[in-house]
């Protein structure tokens, strides 16, 4: 499949820039892939779609303050850090700019008043920096005080005070601390809209997949079936793994919640031989799964959310989920109707 069969016209004016007044005031786009019919709504209709037998699976990772602005302790030189990925204790993947002024052995520091600085050790893959922190304190509550949440490059703006919450779900948890960027069809959610879900009988269940920068970095190659996925960790525990797989033996619908949530799934689903059905297996691991039109779906029945970015790897998941042609028609259809898109935009429902 080429490239350029997942593009469309995006007038810039619907790229959201800011976030809805209320998380679950955002529009919501209804999608009945039996009939092809469509309806338009708000995010808090939702529940009249939801069923109490299904399951709803939400990425509770925890969107990192990973973009740092120091100095180059030998020249003065400015310097910005994008925090990708933890190796292992202070040691991090990051993205440098500007890249040429960085090299090992350069030690950037971050705040004046107490220590909080990172040394580089070694150049990382498409031009990374392995570096090492040293810091006094906690290195998250340094990092919370120091760094700004990092929003993605087609939101025209420095974060602000209120991306720190506006830029995580409700249910993100402290101890899944990770992700560069937000499961973003998770931000429509409020803590009352789960509960009116949980009271209508729809069970919740929660993985973890850690949103690496992968999730902004385009498809380069014309054939895409040549390009690579960046791997990021995930992991679901017993108590999960036991929700989702008794839904699905009971005949209920996963009802995944972002693209995260789906490719966790898919990415742990195993075959059961006992009672011929996929099912999720509990364990943590890495994916670097790349799913696009001619994926079977092995645990995912439908899909919340938002709106992709032309010739994305995350259009290309949900026109596996429903097809191509029909999703770009769609697309066009929100266009017209001006809904928002991208990270702060409105949502969609794949039924």
């Amino acid at each position: 499949m080429n490239i350029n069969d997942f593009d469309y016209e995006l007038p810039e004016e619907l790229i959201a820039q800011q976030p809805a007044d209320k998380r679950d005031a955002s529009r919501l786009l209804v999608v009945h892939r039996d009939t092809g019919e469509t309806e338009h709504k708000h995010f808090y209709d939702i529940l009249d779609y939801l069923k109490p037998s299904d399951c709803l699976v939400l990425n509770n990772s925890k969107v990192i303050p990973a973009r740092l602005f120091g100095i180059k302790k030998e020249t003065g030189a400015k310097i910005e850090f994008l925090l990708v990925k933890r190796i292992d204790g202070d040691k991090w993947e990051t993205m440098v700019r500007p890249g040429k002024r960085i090299k090992p052995g350069d030690v950037v520091s971050f705040a004046d008043d107490k220590l909080f600085e990172a040394e580089v050790l070694d150049f990382g893959d498409e031009g990374t920096r392995i570096v090492e922190f040293k810091y006094e304190g906690l290195f998250a509550e340094r990092l919370d005080e120091l760094g700004r949440i990092p929003l993605p490059p087609y939101i025209d703006r420095e974060s602000t005070s209120e991306d720190k919450e506006r830029y995580q779900t409700v249910y993100a948890s402290e101890s899944e601390e990770g992700s560069v960027a937000a499961p973003t069809a998770g931000l429509h959610f409020t803590p009352e809209l789960l509960k009116k879900a949980e009271e209508k009988g729809v069970k919740t269940a929660y993985v973890t997949l850690h949103v690496g920068i992968g999730t902004f970095r385009p498809v380069k190659c014309e054939n895409i079936e040549e390009h690579q996925m960046h791997f990021e960790e995930y992991h679901i525990d017993e108590e999960t793994a036991r929700i989702i797989n008794e839904t699905k033996k009971n005949g209920g619908r996963i009802v995944s919640v972002g693209t995260t949530s789906t490719r966790t799934l898919e990415s742990a689903a195993v075959f059961n031989e006992e009672n011929r059905l996929y099912e999720v297996r509990a364990g943590a691991d890495s994916t670097g799964i790349f799913i696009y039109p001619g994926y079977k779906f092995k645990m995912v029945d439908s899909l919340i959310t938002n709106f992709h970015l032309p010739k994305s790897t995350l259009l290309m998941l949900i026109s596996a989920l429903y097809n191509r042609e029909d999703i770009l028609r769609i697309y066009n259809m929100a266009v017209q109707e001006k809904y928002r898109f991208f990270s702060y935009g409105d949502a969609m429902f794949i039924e």
